[in-house]
């Protein structure tokens, strides 16, 4: 537990962008939970300096290089997007102007919004709440193989292919039968295709990116390994999920950069 209340953002545009994924966040689950990391600058330099010496870069663990062009440091916000039975972690940085304690904690989606001041750009604290289970079981903090760098033209196509195919298929469904658990089995279906470009990434992981809002036409996007972990990454933030089970996966602190 952190004794820290608020949080100083680097300025007003990062409030903004933080405010902007939770309301994205909320869409999808009202109840949603998120959990926050927060490094000062020497720690976060330090990770992404070891994750370097890895053979890795050290976006892998902070964000666009957050954590050198902030004082203060770097918060990550991670939330699960429920897309079908499955679902995918998003992660979003904001860079800091300060920060006296490292915060870790878990707390309530809506409140973070909420205490979310845009013209102060400053974040004041909810209290944590009991995590659900994917907030103890983040993606791995280093280890990251960079396997993929997917142009965006080739990944899109295919993308609002598989939304437009779920539109037709779930309407077309009686709406009698239109239950939950038969669309999530319909998202199931049609996410969890492997995607041309990339057999390796399910189409979870960009369908997330883009209802996120991390996925733009023109964004450079990578894409890395990690044990049983995948995380699909743009300028906006990441998408990580898991694809098989992974001794020590989701152990210890969690990347900065999903």
């Amino acid at each position: 537990m952190t004794s820290t209340a608020r949080l100083v953002l680097a300025d007003a545009g990062e409030a903004a962008d933080l405010a902007a994924f939770l309301v994205r966040l909320l869409r999808f689950d009202r109840a949603a939970a998120v959990r926050l990391q927060a490094l000062g600058r020497p720690a976060a330099r330090d990770a992404a300096g070891a994750a370097a010496g890895a053979g890795e870069p050290a976006a892998a663990v902070v964000e666009d290089g957050a954590a050198d062009q902030g004082r203060g440091g770097v918060l990550a916000v991670f939330g699960r997007l429920p897309l079908g039975g499955s679902g995918a972690i998003a992660v979003r940085t904001a860079r800091l102007g300060s920060l006296d304690t490292p915060v870790d904690r878990t707390v309530s989606a809506g409140r973070l919004l909420e205490d979310v001041d845009e013209d102060a750009g400053v974040v004041t604290l909810p209290a944590p709440v009991t995590g659900p289970a994917w907030a103890g079981l983040l993606p791995p903090r280093t280890g990251w193989r960079l396997i993929a760098e997917p142009p965006a033209f080739e990944v899109v196509p295919e993308l609002m292919a598989g939304v437009r195919e779920f539109k037709e298929r779930s309407e077309a469904v009686p709406e009698h039968h239109r239950t939950r658990a038969v669309l999530d089995a319909l998202a199931d279906e049609i996410w969890s295709r492997p995607l041309s470009v990339l057999p390796e990434l399910p189409l979870r992981a960009v369908h997330a990116s883009y209802v996120i809002g991390f996925l733009k036409p023109a964004a450079p996007l990578t894409v890395h390994r990690a044990g049983g972990w995948l995380r699909l990454s743009a300028p906006a933030g990441s998408i990580a999920v898991r694809t098989a089970a992974a001794p020590g996966a989701g152990l210890g602190l969690s990347p900065l950069r999903g």
